[in-house]
Order: C-alpha cells, then structure tokens, then sequence
C-alpha cells in the first residue's frame, strides 16, 4: 500500500519492512500504537520502505534459491509461514507470504520512500528526530532502523580489478547459474552464499573457488548453544562499537546440504586467495596464473546505515554503539537487524524489545503531568 503524506509527526518511525521492519511493526501494533495520521491521542507510527514491493530483501534473490535450502528462515511474528512445496523458488513464496502479513495486521507501509537523512531537531537529548525522505518529512519520538544490509553489497578492492577483461558481479545481482554455462567462473568468499552458488554454479561451469583464510569446517550441527555463543561475540564488537561483522565469521561453516553436495562431486576444494587480477584471469600468491572468464563476488554486505550519518554516531572503528538493540548514544535509535539481531529469529525478538522499551517510555510521556504530546512538541519545534 502507498501513503503519500509529505509531512507527518507519529511517535514512532520505522525505517525498512523486511523481517526486522515488520516484526516491530507487529510489536507497535500489539502494544496499541496505530498507524499514522492516526486519530485522537492515539499513538502513531508509520513504516517507510524503499522497495516498491512487500518482501524485503527475499524478493531481489537468486531464483535458484528454494524453500528448501534457504538458510534459517524463521517465521514472521504472529503468523506461520503457510505450507510450501521445498522446491518453490523463496523469491516467489517470501514476498507474497510478507505482503499478506501487511495485509493482515494492517501495517499500511509506505512505499517506496527513500530514507535520506535522519537528524536532530535541536539539542534537547529527548526532543523529536527529523526523518528527511524522497516523499517529504517525518517527525518522531523513536526511530527504528530495520534497514538491514541488502543494498550495501561488499565489494573488495584488488590490483588489477579495474582491467579484467571478464564479468565481475556480486552475489546481489546473481541471477541463475545458466548464464556461466561453459565458462570458468572464480567464486570469492567463505560464508554460505558462496558455498550453495559453488555447488550451483559447479554443475554447468568449471569452478574455482578461493578465500582469504582457510575454511574452518564444524562437523557438528549449528545448534543453539553454537549459535547463542556466536551472537553474544558479535553483540560484543557492536556495544564496542566496531562494525557487527558476520554470526558465521564466529562459528565458522558447518557441513549443509550443498556442502556435501559440492564435496561428493569433488568441487569443494578451497584454493588461496589471488594476489591480483589480470585483463584474462587471476595471478595466484605462488605466481601461477589461472584463466578466469567471470569473477563471482560473495564476499557479503554492510549495514545499510549511510543515513543515519548526520547524528555522528559512528565511532572511529567505523560502527555504530549499540546495546540490546539500542544506539547507546543517542537512545532514541533503535538498531534491529543490525549486529547480533541479524537472524530471522533475532531481528524478530529485537523488534519486540524495542517496541517494549518505546511503549513503557511512552507510556511515562503520556502520564499526568510529563509534558505536551508529540504533536504539540513538533508544532513548536518546526514553528
């Protein structure tokens, strides 16, 4: 649904309707915040989303991607992820199961709006954030951030890159391993998506896969303890305020279905980074040089925060410091998906702490005695 409202002032603003996105959303409605203009003395929110479409990042993958091999889907709070056929691309069944959850909990998500800045009004540490868009300005108590990472891709710089006479493309703008058909393709990268296009890609292409560090294989499954264990290390790096890096960075890989795919057909061999590229292919660190027709980037993303830049959060380490969820200098932000709450299951219980948080605070606005509404402080603010 889009919601042209040029200029508005709601208590809450949530930037980005991915997992993380909605799942506050579905909190904020839960603990009886409407959506905007809202009426009365009702509390507002809006969600603002730059995709035109419901689906967050699921709907821009890889149409290989199935129900069955994506990674840790988990579902949306509130409302189980109907039965599905494990072949079904995720790209057509994601989008369609977010788009009937807006629907549903009547989320009325305002799209596409592009998020520019976020700012301060003034100097009072509690006073109102100014939310600058490609469809006007917004005012808000809170800012929830569920921007995730998809539209920041990572590209590495290497020697040479600029003169490869090949394809160069990131796993973002992946679309089928048809297209290499034939060709030798260099996968770069060490996570997940680089070993489930390795095996893909394997079938119809002669594949060389590389990465910086050796590949730290756990034979054991990824379970809770192993996952609890990852995500306190990342919360770790962000309330330092370092960038969040990634859960699998922490655990290192485990042995998936693809993985062992990749493994009995013998195509899961791990070769040392190249130490340049060239206009035909890749020199190796030992000198050898491999012809390569397409240099596959799976090197992963960055968190989509550019526009929080005008609040000077960001430290010398290049991150943002946040605890629970929360920027820790500035507590009208909230971080979700970011850090250790990226994981379906953490952005989900993110989404309701920050929601927790925001109503108990608010709740103390609207008592006997704490001040003007929202309104009336942006009335005065902007006046």
């Amino acid at each position: 649904m889009s919601i042209d409202v040029p200029t508005a002032t709601v208590d809450v603003i949530v930037i980005g309707a991915g997992q993380a996105g909605l799942s506050a959303a579905y909190h904020l409605r839960r603990r009886g915040f409407v959506p905007a203009p809202g009426d009365g003395d009702a509390r507002t929110f809006a969600v603002l989303d730059a995709d035109a479409a419901p689906g967050g990042a699921w709907q821009h993958r890889w149409r290989s991607l199935r129900m069955g091999t994506v990674n840790g889907i988990y579902e949306l709070a509130g409302a189980p992820v109907p039965p599905t056929d494990p072949m079904a691309p995720s790209a057509g069944v994601l989008p369609a199961y977010f788009a009937d959850y807006e629907r549903r909990f009547d989320l009325r998500v305002h799209r596409p709006v592009i998020v520019r800045a976020v700012r301060r009004v003034d100097d009072d540490p509690n006073g109102l954030l100014r939310i600058e868009t490609d469809r006007g300005v917004w005012f808000a108590r809170y800012v929830i951030n569920a921007t995730g990472t998809w539209r920041r891709p990572f590209w590495p710089h290497y020697p040479g890159q600029d003169d490869f006479a090949g394809r160069q493309l990131h796993v973002h703008d992946y679309v089928s391993a048809e297209e290499f058909a034939g060709r030798r393709v260099v996968i770069v990268g060490a996570g997940i998506s680089a070993v489930q296009l390795l095996e893909e890609i394997s079938r119809v292409a002669d594949t060389f896969w590389v990465t910086r560090r050796e590949v730290r294989w756990d034979a054991a499954e990824f379970d809770t303890a192993a996952r609890v264990a990852a995500i306190a290390g990342v919360e770790e790096r962000v309330r330092r305020g370092e960038p969040p890096g990634s859960v699998i960075s922490v655990t290192g890989q485990h042995w998936t279905p693809w993985a062992r795919a990749a493994d009995e057909r013998g195509v899961l061999v791990r070769h040392p980074m190249f130490a340049r590229i060239e206009e035909h292919g890749v020199r190796m660190p030992d000198g050898t040089f491999k012809p390569v027709d397409v240099i596959l980037w799976a090197t992963g993303f960055r968190a989509d925060i550019a526009h929080l830049a005008p609040l000077g959060l960001r430290t010398g380490a290049g991150g943002i410091r946040v605890a629970n969820g929360r920027a820790i200098d500035d507590p009208r932000l909230f971080l979700i998906g970011y850090g250790p709450s990226q994981s379906t299951v953490g952005a989900n219980r993110a989404g309701r702490d920050a929601v927790r948080a925001i109503a108990a605070e608010t709740d103390a606005h609207r008592s006997p005695g704490a001040g003007p509404s929202v309104s009336r402080t942006v009335a005065s603010a902007t006046a």
